[in-house]
């Protein structure tokens, strides 16, 4: 027997038994998933090497996000299509392409996978029209060489050769397709601003899991292994044969606003998910995780207040914490959506995000 769909936001349904992200928000005990995630798909089984060391958490990053990670404090109204949809992202190593209206969660999706998974640091990569596939993986600083061994020659006398490594960093997703045993978490930020082609010349990557750096790899008789920076703060990688390649296919969440049609061939390489604009049982969620019981006396009312000016416009969830912090900010004063003060202040940052102008 199939159980029947929830209406709204929700899962009063019991969860595949194999499924490893929850939704709940409560992050794994450590070294879970090492032992819960399969083998990939034999299609999806990448041999890149060898590993590399993944950084710590960052558990002041996530807390800025998402609040701290008090169980009190993160419980979430579980999303069904969502949990479903992550859970195939992650078996199939397939990206996963959160689309929906600004401001419903897409990015902070990424932050709540990563912090429940483990998956250490999201990487995250913003696009807008002038980004290219090389610039998400690496950058070749080819004149600060050229003017660092002038400099040397001058001061110096010496005519050696500079480290071409000094001047490699690797982007966004190049230091996520770096081989590391558990998948890193790769956020590519608002993709319906990328130049047309970025969508195509992504194909290869991410059915490969590999790039080549042509300027190592022309050097790679010579100099096998390359140590580069890499976009984690103060850590390098070793480069070797001049190319990059996965062992654990990055988890990647793509965001896009719906604005634009991809390719076909892009979308079949991605597990698809629509975000919906959050229930009222989502918005407490997210302002008990950001302010905890602080909030309780100014909460239902704002929250109603949201709710009625996302009736008639495109609202985004950070604009009611907006509002309910400056509400907290006179506890001794009751919030009063009815005061004509009250109603200038929720006018200023209650802007529509649809169309320029106050409501």
């Amino acid at each position: 027997m199939t159980p029947e769909r929830p209406d709204g936001d929700g899962l009063d349904i019991v969860p595949q038994e194999w499924f490893i992200y929850r939704g709940t928000g409560q992050p794994l005990s450590d070294g879970s998933l090492r032992t819960a995630l399969p083998s990939p798909p034999p299609w999806r089984n990448f041999d890149g090497g060898p590993l590399q060391q993944p950084p710590a958490e960052d558990l002041d990053e996530l807390a800025r996000r998402l609040g701290p990670a008090d169980p009190a404090r993160t419980r979430r109204a579980i999303n069904h299509d969502e949990v479903v949809a992550v859970n195939a992202a992650l078996f199939l190593r397939r990206p996963l392409l959160v689309s929906g209206p600004p401001g419903v969660g897409k990015s902070t999706l990424a932050y709540q996978i990563s912090r429940e998974l483990r998956l250490g640091p999201v990487l995250r990569w913003p696009i807008n029209s002038r980004v290219t596939l090389r610039s998400g993986i690496y950058d070749y600083d080819a004149i600060a060489r050229v003017h660092e061994a002038r400099r040397r020659e001058a001061t110096q006398g010496s005519t050696a050769e500079t480290d071409i490594g000094d001047y490699v960093q690797l982007g966004p997703l190049g230091t996520a397709l770096l081989p590391y045993e558990l998948p890193r978490m790769l956020l590519i930020d608002e993709f319906d601003k990328s130049d047309p082609d970025l969508a195509n010349d992504l194909l290869d990557v991410l059915e490969e899991g590999a790039y080549e750096i042509t300027e190592l790899a022309r050097i790679r008789a010579q100099h096998p292994e390359v140590r580069v920076h890499t976009t984690d703060p103060g850590r390098d990688a070793v480069i070797h044969g001049g190319s990059l390649r996965c062992r654990a296919f990055p988890f990647i969440v793509i965001t896009s606003n719906g604005e634009r049609e991809f390719p076909p061939a892009f979308l079949r390489r991605c597990v698809r998910l629509e975000m919906p604009e959050p229930t009222p049982e989502r918005l407490a969620d997210l302002i008990t995780a950001h302010f905890s019981g602080t909030a309780e006396p100014y909460m239902q009312e704002l929250i109603q207040e949201f709710l009625n000016y996302r009736r008639w416009q495109t609202m985004a969830a950070d604009q009611l914490l907006n509002v309910l912090y400056l509400a907290m900010q006179k506890p001794e004063e009751r919030f009063d959506p009815g005061d004509r003060s009250w109603r200038q202040v929720m006018d200023t940052v209650l802007q529509r995000l649809d169309a320029a102008g106050p409501v």
